[in-house]
């Protein structure tokens, strides 16, 4: 197994422009996971409301439940 410091000395070895190019590829990625999490919880949210386990609320009685934990 890769250490994260075996890959921080080989990304190191590239020239300037292939890191930024990592860089870029890297957060694009993170966005894209971050996207697709957000779409299963939609999903499962969706299911749940659709079962009854979850009720509708306004956004201020969800701010105040958040409040009193």
């Amino acid at each position: 197994m890769v250490t994260i410091n075996q890959t921080l000395d080989a990304i190191m070895q590239l020239d300037v422009s292939s890191r930024e190019m990592l860089l870029e590829i890297l957060q694009k990625r993170q966005i894209d996971e971050r996207r697709r999490a957000i779409a299963r919880n939609g999903k499962q949210a969706r299911v749940a409301y659709k079962s009854g386990k979850i009720l509708p609320a306004t956004a201020e009685n969800v701010i105040r439940s958040l409040n009193t934990l």
